[in-house]
């Protein structure tokens, strides 16, 4: 996510820090460089020039020349300059009608159906709602059929009524069938085209009209960069949408788009898209993003993320089998599927500070643990449940069966006895006392 950005901006502030001697001179390439990284990441000029323009005045007005710190004062002013950018504080969403009426707005390709599901999915999990899915692209053959397969998924109704070819008519009965059901939020997915044009800003604009929405999101593209941005504008002079989301953040990402977007449309960024999984959706904090793209890691969303996989029979079970020494592999395999049920795995590596640039040109694939699990797949049950009878006639049938070395097989065994020990230790004073710090935050 920002790689490319993230690495400019802290070639661009590492020219201050462990200088001997800062002048306004070192202030002024480093705020020039600070702009170049900006436009770089095809952030709009008259923006970039803006915030650069701030960030020195308020450097020299801060006296960065004489603290004893000039490189953690400038990475600060940056920091808080682009939290500010990017909106200042999350945005909530609206969900006080009776339904909630969310109409879903965009380009074609952006990812608004799948997004849809995923903010139903949102929504379910973490508001305990109780989310329809209306699918209003009548011209998309395949737009009707993602929708139900993304609805099955997540176990949220669908709505829909391929006879019908007017999408005003389609979303409000959406919302008549919304209250028969009982449900309490309505997320309708509208057509997108692939470039602005009249008719399709005169269809969204009377759906709108028609179902006065709580929440009007206009879904985008983050690899898109610029246009992005421009495309927003087009929208929003007509629906006035009330919020942003920001898909496909997990893939080669410039940043101009979350940069730019709230400052040119003044509206918020709501959402993140961060995957292809359903639940790979983030509220939008700036301050946290501003922190990912300096390089500072996202330490609170990494715990968020723990905590929503967090079992707490689960681990108070595994406790009790760690005290007696009966942790097994089939412990193992299911703390390896709560890890892997957090998100992509690049991603989450990002939010511990230091390691994007640690991972710079480093691909970690998203099935990293297939290796490991397939190893343990291949173990009988007695195996798993008693990793000390693994000899070498086993191990030999492990690695055969899981079509994996055994070099491998003895590596997962080192790797299976160093995280015994290390939770063995967690037993103790410090360990439950993390624990119940983690518990006190939930």
């Amino acid at each position: 996510m920002f790689d490319n950005l993230s690495e400019k901006l802290d070639k661009a502030l590492h020219n201050l820090k462990g200088r001997g001697k800062i002048t306004e001179i070192n202030v002024a390439e480093t705020v020039k460089e600070v702009r170049r990284a900006l436009l770089d990441a095809d952030v709009n000029f008259k923006i970039a020039k803006e915030f650069t323009n701030t960030v020195r005045e308020k450097a020299l007005g801060q006296n960065v020349l004489t603290t004893l710190q000039p490189g953690q004062l400038m990475v600060k002013i940056v920091k808080d300059e682009l939290t500010t950018l990017m909106g200042g504080d999350a945005a909530d969403i609206d969900l006080s009608g009776s339904p909630a009426v969310i109409l879903m707005s965009g380009l074609q390709g952006s990812g608004k159906t799948t997004f849809s599901g995923k903010l139903a999915n949102f929504l379910k999990k973490k508001k305990s709602k109780k989310p329809l899915l209306v699918a209003c692209d009548v011209y998309r053959p395949a737009a009707i059929d993602q929708l139900h397969i993304v609805g099955e998924q997540i176990g949220a109704a669908v709505y829909s009524d391929r006879e019908n070819k007017n999408p005003v008519a389609i979303a409000q009965d959406g919302i008549k069938k919304a209250k028969e059901l009982g449900c309490n939020v309505v997320i309708i997915d509208t057509a997108g085209r692939l470039a602005v044009d009249e008719e399709m800003m005169n269809e969204i604009s009377d759906i709108h009209k028609a179902i006065q929405p709580q929440e009007t999101l206009f879904v985008v593209d983050a690899m898109t960069g610029q246009d992005a941005v421009n495309t927003a504008k087009a929208f929003n002079d007509v629906l006035n949408f009330d919020g942003v989301i920001l898909t496909k953040l997990d893939g080669d990402t410039r940043g101009g788009a979350a940069i730019s977007i709230k400052s040119v449309v003044d509206k918020p960024i709501k959402f993140i898209g961060t995957g292809e999984k359903m639940e790979a959706i983030d509220i939008f904090y700036p301050s946290r993003m501003a922190d990912r793209i300096l390089g500072m890691g996202d330490v609170v969303s990494l715990v968020e993320r723990a905590q929503e996989q967090f079992d707490e029979e689960q681990a108070r079970k595994i406790q009790k089998k760690i005290a007696k020494n009966k942790f097994g592999f089939d412990d193992f395999l299911s703390q390896i599927q709560q890890i892997k049920k957090m998100g992509n795995m690049k991603d989450l590596m990002g939010m511990i500070p230091g390691m994007g640039k640690a991972l710079k040109g480093i691909d970690i694939d998203d099935d990293a643990f297939k290796h490991i699990e397939a190893m343990i797949h291949s173990m009988t049950p007695d195996e798993r449940a008693n990793p000390s009878k693994l000899n070498s006639s086993r191990k030999k049938r492990i690695a055969a069966g899981s079509g994996r070395s055994i070099q491998d097989v003895n590596q997962l065994l080192k790797q299976f006895d160093q995280m015994s020990k290390m939770m063995k230790m967690m037993q103790g004073g410090k360990g439950k006392q993390m624990m119940q710090m983690m518990q006190n935050m939930r």
